[in-house]
């Protein structure tokens, strides 16, 4: 992921190192105050402090585990609220424009309406991955994801040949994801699509898990 190009997508307002303590703990999802000092090369004290000011805001809560000798030991999370400060593409317009034609038309055609969009989007990716080997185009869709504000990154399971997993931290089209499952339904057909490759969903934010994960398993035959 380009850490620089997330810093500028989340939301004004923040110092920059501020900014920096919201990325890795939306990657880390939860982590201690050692952590995130060693991430962010600065002192706990001054990790302590950005986090302090962040709970204030209501961003950033703590929690309490037990630690590797069951000691007590104190983690940090961002809280619900934290989804405001970063990207997203599409605006609640667009959510209200969706459930106006599902009132209306049906289901069905939301579905014609996203698989359309998705359509314009793989003509998109594909001039960027059509001439890629199979391993860097899993690595540029992760690089082009993550450039949409996705907080994207890919990694190859070491002991799964052809086996990659996708996985994005943010969500920018959460609002519609929730109200629309077709919109997750139809981007994971989007990257089966573009790889030539059969994809697992493990986990997605719209079902209120903390990243979206695609398992990809590289077919022998027929990517583009």
């Amino acid at each position: 992921m380009a850490i620089s190009k997330n810093l500028e997508n989340i939301a004004d307002g923040f110092s920059e190192p501020k900014k920096r303590l919201l990325y890795y703990l939306k990657v880390m999802q939860h982590a201690g105050l050692e952590e995130l000092a060693k991430a962010m090369k600065i002192s706990r004290m001054a990790v302590h402090k950005h986090l302090a000011l962040l709970q204030e805001r209501g961003l950033v809560e703590s929690l309490e585990t037990t630690g590797h000798v069951g000691r007590p030991r104190m983690t940090y999370q961002l809280t619900s609220q934290s989804k405001t400060i970063f990207p997203k593409s599409y605006s609640a317009i667009a959510t209200h424009a969706l459930d106006f034609i599902e009132s209306n038309m049906g289901k069905a055609a939301v579905e014609k309406v996203l698989r359309e969009r998705q359509s314009e989007i793989f003509d998109q990716y594909y001039k960027r991955l059509r001439n890629l080997e199979y391993d860097k185009k899993v690595k540029e869709l992760a690089k082009i994801r993550d450039e949409e504000g996705y907080m994207a990154e890919s990694k190859r399971e070491p002991k799964n040949y052809g086996k990659h997993v996708l996985l994005e931290y943010n969500c920018p089209i959460i609002h519609i994801a929730e109200n629309h499952w077709e919109a997750c339904s139809t981007e994971t057909e989007l990257f089966e699509k573009l790889l030539g490759a059969d994809i697992e969903t493990t986990h997605r934010a719209a079902k209120g898990d903390l990243v979206c994960k695609f398992v990809i398993k590289e077919r022998k035959e027929g990517h583009l």
